[in-house]
């Protein structure tokens, strides 16, 4: 059977490997998955009572259009309830933009390393792919401008990027959508959103209506700790989001995922305090690195790189045996980087502890 030759070129995403199988591999009694950015904490209960209530219905389709998760949003955003798309998780998102505005004639810019979602599909359709290596962990838009030209279509900046959790500040932003072209389509993907707390971060809804040519991308995996259940959106003016909707698959997030959503939202105070642990727990996390004079990213998300100046699979290999998954940076264009993901305080100061033994 003949496929796509672009797909012979890729590999099917590789998640870390299962709590289950390192118990049983290693022989432990327990395991920190501190993997995948996921929220250490979990999430609302008000979610989870919701999440109960609709048990109920699995049995009938959900709500294509999400409209009640759509105007609880529009309103939690403040934009118009045309101007949201859906997906399963954000990553759908980042698919039906590609699937929409990728073609063998287009080109599409990015920087590396980042969220690698953006390069697979954009193999997937065909399209010329268009790398600026980062600076210092920053995107370098400067460079990236240079390369857009009459068949770029789409630009994506991730922001707080992973996996250096690097942030593009207001300022630079403004300055980088002046200068693009409007044919071209920039994606925002802030999935990480609602753990920043640098003053000059854009609040980037603002500028919809100005640029036409922008399309924010969030999620309800990260922050609200709705992971499992897939659900993500993207924010752009209506004018796009209607061209682009036709690439949506029906029926592509689930009742479950929408009332959990729902519920979600009506809890900010559960976000606020998720955010305030974060921050203290990525101050442990400097504080180590400071003392052994390990290099690493101030971050914005709720993970950290570190760089450990030395093959990163033998430190992610040594934390395996001790029951901590995290992910090694050869998979992520850092390979003598380990990114973590703050766990709480318990899970940071046990990893710390295992990490200071192996450094010295």
């Amino acid at each position: 059977m003949r496929v796509k030759e672009q797909l012979l070129s890729l590999k099917p995403y590789q998640p870390g490997k299962p709590m289950e199988e390192v118990k049983k591999e290693y022989n432990l009694t327990k395991v920190v998955k501190l993997a995948s950015n996921e929220n250490p904490y979990g999430c609302s209960p008000k979610a989870k009572q919701a999440i109960v209530d609709e048990l109920s219905q699995l049995a009938i389709y959900p709500d294509g259009y999400s409209a009640e998760l759509r105007t609880k949003l529009a309103a939690h955003v403040g934009v118009q309830e045309q101007e949201l798309i859906f997906g399963n998780g954000s990553d759908e998102v980042v698919q039906i933009i590609c699937r929409a505005l990728l073609s063998p004639d287009s080109n599409t810019v990015m920087a590396t390393p980042t969220f690698p979602q953006y390069k697979h599909n954009a193999v997937i359709e065909g399209s010329e792919i268009r790398e600026v290596p980062l600076v210092d962990g920053n995107h370098d838009l400067e460079n990236m401008l240079l390369q857009i030209d009459e068949n770029t279509t789409v630009v994506w900046v991730c922001t707080p990027n992973n996996p250096t959790g690097t942030y593009v500040t207001k300022d630079s932003l403004v300055n980088f959508l002046n200068k693009v072209p409007k044919h071209v389509l920039v994606v925002v993907d802030e999935a990480y959103y609602e753990y920043v707390l640098a003053e000059d971060y854009p609040e980037t809804v603002e500028f919809i209506n100005e640029y036409p040519n922008l399309m924010i991308l969030r999620t309800f995996s990260k922050a609200y700790g709705l992971a499992s259940l897939r659900i993500g959106y993207g924010i752009a003016n209506a004018e796009l989001i209607r061209k682009i909707e036709p690439a949506r698959e029906p029926f592509n997030t689930s009742r479950v995922a929408q009332v959990a959503a729902i519920a979600a939202l009506d809890d900010a105070q559960f976000v606020e305090e998720c955010r305030g642990e974060n921050k203290e727990g990525l101050q442990q996390f400097y504080s180590f690195c400071e003392e052994l004079k390990l290099p690493y990213y101030p971050s914005e998300g709720n993970f950290i790189l570190i760089d450990f100046n030395r093959d990163s699979d033998e430190v992610f290999n040594a934390l395996l045996k001790k029951g901590y998954i995290v992910r090694s940076g050869n998979a992520l264009g850092f390979p003598t980087h380990l990114r973590i993901t703050v766990g709480d305080r318990q899970q940071n100061e046990e990893i710390i502890e295992a990490l200071r033994e192996f450094v010295q």
